[in-house]
């Protein structure tokens, strides 16, 4: 067995940066100039960097996470000295070289073992059982109340939105405040996922010459969702699911790994992408994944960015890990959690994918499950990127020429446009991204190696 694991192509090891400018500034510690004490062995790497003080930042990161601990005081998770490292040890040259684990470093990796044994319970690995509530009629009171404050925030919403429709959609343009104080009320109203979509209608009033015809739409779909929660109880259990789940009602992730209706899912799941996102508060993870026995897709979402919470969970795409998924309930479950992991992450294939119809195909399935749907996760196989017939966009076709597919232009920029033309140059590639009603928005690239865009 490799001494110092299977190591990362620096593909992989990009696709874990936050942002641009950290793989930037993370390749240019890429060399064995500002490093000291380095080493690797199946689980972890480890060294120390030089910076601007005198004492050397001390970098870590556990592989099999992956997950990081370094003595910097940088806010992104990884930082670029835990990147560089990695883009070190990727490269095979020497200068990580196996051994066993400095002080500073065994201590962390030691830590992170017993707390994985604490949660787990059991050397098997299951997740830890759920806390039971202290006084179970007591939550079960907390809920109700919560389920009648989102009653009549939902309640309130359809006024509001009676109130628009007879006005007029012109009214819309000048009641902007309107909209920030309504969203507010579903905030008090612990109906957060009703809040962002209030929000989400204020950001289409006057968003385009066709901006009334797409504020219709998203009232409509607002209505159904209002009047779907408040006839909750006459729907099917994976409608109403979904339903609460808009609604902004979330499930714990401990009880669907443990808890008395728990049903995981084992196979392969291929990494097919990961992607951060930062709204000035918080940093959101997702990564998708494909079981490559049940060909089912999965996303794992994960939050935080603050020192005191850091996005732990960290897989770059072609990586692929034997491990059970817990799957969120709804009509069209997607949302998964991530349970007992049975080896460690491996470099995996080029994932299997289809053709422009067969994406149509699957969002529209998906859609006719969960209306609120935006897009759908799919793999593409033998697609080329072309400029559109009317010069204004790009798409995706088809190697025989008879579908195209548009790219979101709202998703992708320029410099990841060009880069997937560029790796395409002109040939079929497989592409894995989202497809919804906006278009096509790649994530992934294959080129063999995974390209993150």
């Amino acid at each position: 067995m490799n001494p110092q694991g299977e190591r990362w192509t620096t593909d992989q090891v990009l696709a874990l940066a936050p942002d641009e400018a950290s793989r930037k500034a993370g390749g240019k510690l890429a060399a064995p100039g500002p490093w000291s004490e380095t080493g690797a062995d199946e689980g972890a790497v480890w060294g120390q960097c030089k910076g601007s003080g005198k004492k050397p930042y001390q970098t870590v990161v556990d592989i099999k996470g992956p997950a990081f601990k370094c003595s910097c005081p940088s806010r992104k998770f990884p930082c670029k000295h835990a990147l560089g490292l990695l883009l070190l040890w990727a490269g095979g040259g020497g200068e990580v070289t196996a051994g066993e684990p400095s002080a500073w470093a065994g201590e962390w990796l030691a830590g992170r073992r017993e707390r994985a044994e604490r949660q787990a319970g059991a050397p098997s690995g299951a997740a830890a059982p759920p806390r039971a509530p202290a006084d179970p009629e007591a939550a079960k009171r907390r809920a109700e109340r919560r389920m009648q404050r989102i009653g009549a925030g939902a309640t309130e919403l359809e006024q509001r939105l009676e109130d628009l429709l007879q006005s007029g959609l012109a009214s819309a343009e000048s009641g902007a405040g309107s909209w920030d104080e309504t969203a507010a009320r579903m905030v008090d109203a612990q109906a957060p996922g009703l809040a962002s979509r209030v929000r989400e209608l204020s950001s289409v009033v006057a968003s385009g010459p066709d901006w009334p015809a797409r504020l219709l739409e998203e009232c409509a779909l607002l209505h159904l969702l209002d009047q779907g929660f408040l006839g909750i109880e006459r729907l099917p259990g994976p409608l109403a699911a979904t339903v609460r789940s808009r609604v902004g009602l979330t499930t714990e992730a401990a009880d669907l790994l443990t808890g008395p209706d728990a049903a995981t899912v084992r196979d392969r799941w291929l990494v097919l992408a990961q992607q951060d996102s930062d709204d000035g508060k918080l940093l959101t993870r997702r990564i998708f994944l494909r079981g490559e026995r049940t060909g089912r897709m999965a996303l794992h979402l994960s939050f935080g960015g603050s020192p005191g919470r850091p996005l732990d969970l960290a897989l770059p795409p072609g990586l692929v890990l034997d491990a059970d998924l817990a799957y969120y309930p709804g009509a069209r479950p997607l949302r998964a959690t991530l349970g007992e992991r049975h080896a460690p992450a491996a470099p995996g294939p080029v994932p299997p994918g289809g053709g422009i119809d067969a994406a149509l195909a699957a969002y529209g399935d998906a859609l006719r499950d969960d209306p609120w749907l935006d897009s759908w996760p799919v793999v593409l196989t033998d697609v080329t990127p072309i400029p559109s017939h009317d010069g204004k966009g790009w798409q995706l076709a088809d190697a025989d020429g008879e579908s195209a597919l548009p790219l979101d232009p709202r998703g992708l920029g320029r410099t990841s446009l060009w880069q997937l033309a560029a790796i395409s140059g002109g040939a079929p590639v497989t592409v894995f991204g989202e497809c919804g009603h906006r278009g096509f928005l790649p994530l992934t690239v294959w080129d063999p190696a995974p390209v993150s865009l």
